[in-house]
């Protein structure tokens, strides 16, 4: 991790910065699906869902100053009963912290965070090519699980999705 930064929960003042970071991915990236950028109030649902504790959680990487440079999450997977307890993780970094082992801190304290909760398993699933999240999620104990092809449109392309699995708890 870069100097002087930290991993913590996040907080309402973060707001900003993660729509920030998210909306650069969203503009200039196939990295995620959502087309359009974010208002910051649009996308305080999303983060009351992250803030409440349980399973799905939302911490950050701190600068040290208190400005979010990146974060972590877990959220619902599917909708029904039997998959409560697997979760999909998320995770992105401000564009100038890349490759600072940022995303590496995040996501071990982001499992840490969950070792009292009643998971058993998280996935990612991450666009096609995308060496640096590949790199992450193979050195944070992910495994593949496969590839769906040509599965989101953005940019006028078709985009293939790899999936990432991995137990909560590595032994």
């Amino acid at each position: 991790m870069r100097a002087n930064a930290f991993v913590r929960p996040a907080v309402e003042d973060d707001l900003p910065a993660l729509t920030g970071i998210y909306n650069y991915y969203i503009v200039n990236t196939p990295i995620t699906f959502d087309l359009q950028p974010f208002a910051v109030d649009e996308r305080r649902g999303w983060f009351d869902e992250h803030t409440r504790g349980g399973r799905y959680r939302l911490l950050v990487a701190d600068d040290g100053g208190g400005q979010a440079v990146g974060y972590a999450t877990t959220s619902r997977f599917r909708p029904k009963a039997a998959y409560d307890t697997t979760v999909e993780s998320s995770i992105y970094c401000r564009v100038d912290c890349v490759h600072g082992g940022i995303g590496t801190a995040l996501y071990g304290a982001l499992f840490e965070s969950l070792v009292d909760e009643d998971i058993n398993r998280i996935v990612a699933g991450m666009t096609l090519p995308n060496d640096a999240s590949l790199a992450l999620h193979k050195r944070c104990g992910f495994r593949e699980a496969g590839t769906l092809s040509a599965v989101g449109r953005k940019f006028n392309r078709f985009w293939d999705v790899a999936w990432f699995e991995r137990p909560l708890l590595i032994r």
